[in-house]
């Protein structure tokens, strides 16, 4: 569902993604680990077609983002940092306008179905987007993932400022996800989550891809061993 073929992208002479190759199956969770700066969010945002690749290919579903666009989007759902929505419209107002943009369009009951499906409580339904947390903002974000049905999930530091509860919940979430088959990538600072939710991680540094993990098969502490390894080197190394 999400593949990249030696993805590059450089500015002016310096590489912000140097051959990147990534393979993500339907109903896997990919975290890219790695410093700001490593390629992470350079790497999303080709994946959604934001900028166009100096060289190699992004495919959403098969097909090239940058040849098709507007078919790719149709795949998938993107999750920044700090998602804007819109802060004067309600919960449920603001899902029913993002999944109408995607074509899809729900009764009352179903947007509430689909909002209580992302973890958001039902008090909060009709209340406006101003008042709400991050987390919870986060979650309408993965509601609006669930009315489009979306099977791809571009998600860049998420859980970022989130208190423990808050990424806690935004994980069962992202479980879920994974059940319906959804093909996540993630990218995250967050060593335990990516451990915790994951089924790959992945650790970048300078634009290059270093090191692969199937998480059943390593620890948190020698995840957490090889993270500090790299990055140790990285400030060696300046």
């Amino acid at each position: 569902m999400i593949t990249t073929k030696d993805l590059t992208k450089t500015y002016g002479g310096q590489i912000a993604l140097d051959h990147l190759n990534l393979n993500v199956k339907a109903g896997e969770i990919y975290c890219l680990l790695g410093a700001n700066g490593a390629g992470k969010t350079t790497a999303i945002n080709l994946l959604l077609g934001f900028i166009e690749p100096t060289s190699g290919s992004a495919f959403i579903n098969q097909l090239e983002v940058h040849k098709n666009p507007k078919a790719t989007k149709h795949f998938l759902a993107y999750i920044p940092e700090n998602l804007m929505l819109y802060p004067s419209l309600t919960a449920v107002e603001n899902l029913d306008y993002f999944s109408g943009i995607a074509g899809k369009k729900l009764s009352s009951a179903a947007l509430k179905d689909v909002l209580e499906e992302s973890g958001l409580q039902p008090d909060a339904f009709d209340k406006r987007i101003s008042t709400f947390s991050k987390g919870m903002r986060q979650k309408v974000g993965i509601a609006i993932a669930l009315a489009k049905d979306a099977k791809v999930l571009l998600l860049d530091e998420p859980t970022s400022g989130l208190d423990p509860q808050a990424s806690n919940e935004f994980g069962i979430v992202l479980q879920k996800l994974k059940t319906k088959g959804v093909a996540t990538l993630m990218a995250t600072h967050d060593l335990f989550r990516a451990k915790e939710i994951g089924t790959h991680v992945g650790i970048m540094k300078d634009g290059q891809l270093k090191q692969e993990f199937v998480v059943e098969k390593i620890t948190l502490s020698e995840l957490e061993k090889c993270y500090l390894d790299t990055m140790k080197y990285e400030k060696e190394s300046v």
